[in-house]
């Protein structure tokens, strides 16, 4: 049995974990930022990277504490090294080659996307290849998962993630921070058919995304209401909104599930991941889709969709069984497709 500490700094939370190759999570230790984000409505990348400084020793030594675990006794150090808020990163990164250094133990340079990727694999038995739907604040990918390290992106956002459109939402409609949660909480009242809101991209041949033209037409709607709305009109307004993303997603899953089936490559599972995907009624919704095609829904529990450090510990074990490590001059990275083949999307941004 290994055991693998995970560091994981690339946006808004501090966070470390302690993880064993026998599905043990010994310690989950999460440090949220929202407090000192909430007043600019979106998160802010010095105020991160300072805050990660300050944290991130205390939040390791507690989650070594709290797992019963000495320094000594892991079998290697893992830390996202990309993609995500480059400040944010190098505090991580630097942090894991330190203690690789002192100790003498492995590092491995996990990927942020792959550690979503794998996470369901900590928490349910799926085997490869499935089919992934990675849905963020800043990301928006369908992903073929082969195995560790063998990634086929089939579709993308061509503008903006999904997790995006829900924040700009809400802070359009002055609903909060975070704004995904508040967007659902709201939706919960809701009329998702009084608002004749657009589902971009459905239809089409291919299974790429575009949430700009639903977020513009969220923003003319609400134009058009009294001002200041109603309760009943952000209501209206955002469950319609969460329901035009679902048809989106749906209609795109379906195309990637057929797709999948028809070159020879049946998944075994759709899986979603993510911070969105900790969203109740989205995973209602694909596990209904999944359905349909003869396919389970597998979500990790939905602490583990948003960023923590567990993710980046089961990644480093499923990369350490397969021998892959890095040296100490690994560099962090801003941008890091899990598909390096795949073609670049000149307006997605980090989110290719």
């Amino acid at each position: 049995m290994s055991i693998v500490l995970g560091i994981e700094t690339s946006c808004d939370e501090t966070a470390a974990a302690i993880v064993t190759s026998d599905r043990q999570i010994r310690a989950n230790i999460v440090y949220s930022q929202i407090d000192a984000h909430r007043p600019y409505a979106g998160v802010v990348p010095e105020i991160a990277a300072r805050a990660h400084v300050a944290k991130l020793d205390g939040i390791i030594e507690r989650c070594l504490a709290e797992a019963g675990t000495r320094l000594r006794d892991v079998d290697a150090i893992a830390a996202t090294a990309g993609p995500g808020l480059i400040g944010g990163v190098i505090v991580g990164l630097t942090t894991a080659k330190a203690l690789a250094l002192a100790t003498g133990k492995p590092l491995i340079a996990v990927n942020h996307l792959e550690a979503h990727a794998l996470t369901v694999r900590l928490t349910a038995d799926v085997a490869f290849p499935y089919l992934l739907l990675l849905v963020s604040g800043g990301h928006c990918q369908i992903l073929l998962v082969r195995g560790v390290g063998d990634y086929r992106r089939l579709g993308s956002t061509i503008d903006d993630a999904v997790g995006e459109a829900f924040d700009k939402t809400a802070k359009l409609l002055d609903l909060g921070f975070p704004g995904g949660p508040a967007v659902e909480r709201t939706a919960e009242t809701g009329d998702p058919g009084r608002f004749a809101l657009p589902r971009p991209m459905r239809g089409r041949d291919n299974m790429d995304f575009s949430f700009s033209g639903l977020k513009t037409a969220v923003r003319q709607a609400a134009a058009g209401l009294s001002q200041p709305p109603t309760a009943r009109d952000l209501a209206d307004l955002c469950a319609g909104f969460q329901a035009a993303v679902a048809d989106v997603l749906e209609d795109r899953v379906r195309r990637a599930i057929d797709h999948c089936r028809t070159v020879g490559t049946p998944p075994t599972a759709l899986v979603i991941a993510g911070g969105v995907a900790a969203n109740r009624m989205l995973r209602t919704r694909l596990t209904e889709t999944a359905a349909e095609r003869d396919l389970p829904m597998i979500a990790p529990p939905i602490a583990l969709c948003t960023d923590n450090g567990a993710m980046v510990a089961w990644a480093g074990v499923e990369r350490l069984r397969t021998g892959s490590t890095d040296t100490l001059d690994v560099a962090a990275r801003a941008r890091w497709p899990l598909d390096s083949h795949a073609d670049p999307l000149p307006f997605a941004g980090v989110k290719a």
